[in-house]
């Protein structure tokens, strides 16, 4: 089967919810862990599921690259990176918008508690006229979140995307991507 652009959109998106439903579900794990108060399993939560994450995605993206190149006819580098990076921007967009669902409904007591505290630290260094920029920031703090989320996630998935689709095909990383003739490209002077 040959690989068009609407069915690497298609693999992508199926791919890229499976990468988002996997980074949220660690991402709810770190939420659940903090509702039991403990700073130590908090921590230890966080670190852990961070290098869950990390690691995982990486595997994940060279399972679902190999499968890619095993089942279309003709894949290229330039497939796969491109594959990489519609799974990085689709699973980016699940994980910051559960980010920023779960900042939207954090309890109020707990952001007014956040909002002092920082008033309390910054009035006190650079005086009382920055305590509403503060209110301002807290408003649109899902946005904020929503956006670097997405970011983050899109910048990482096209970096690994990038070292991926060229590991698969065991390619010098100097070389060009096109360049499959398997000379060597030594200048003989």
């Amino acid at each position: 089967m040959k690989l068009d652009s609407k069915t690497l959109w298609n693999e992508a998106g199926r791919v890229g919810f499976v990468f988002g439903g996997f980074s949220s579900l660690c991402l709810l794990m770190k939420e659940g862990a903090a509702l039991t108060g403990s700073t130590f399993l908090v921590q230890a939560a966080a670190i852990i599921l961070w290098a869950v994450e990390f690691f995982g995605c990486i595997l994940l993206m060279k399972k679902y690259m190999l499968d890619l190149r095993d089942k279309f006819d003709g894949v290229t580098v330039e497939d796969t990176y491109r594959f990489g990076r519609r799974v990085a921007l689709l699973s980016g967009l699940i994980l910051a918008a559960v980010d920023a669902v779960l900042i939207m409904k954090m309890p109020q007591e707990t952001v007014e508690s956040v909002v002092t505290e920082l008033n309390t630290a910054i009035s006190s260094k650079m005086g009382a006229g920055y305590e509403g920029e503060i209110g301002r920031f807290v408003d649109k703090l899902p946005l904020y979140t929503f956006i670097g989320q997405w970011l983050y996630c899109f910048l990482y998935g096209s970096l690994l995307s990038g070292i991926m689709s060229r590991y698969l095909y065991m390619q010098d990383a100097f070389n060009d991507p096109g360049d499959d003739r398997g000379e060597d490209n030594v200048d003989n002077q």
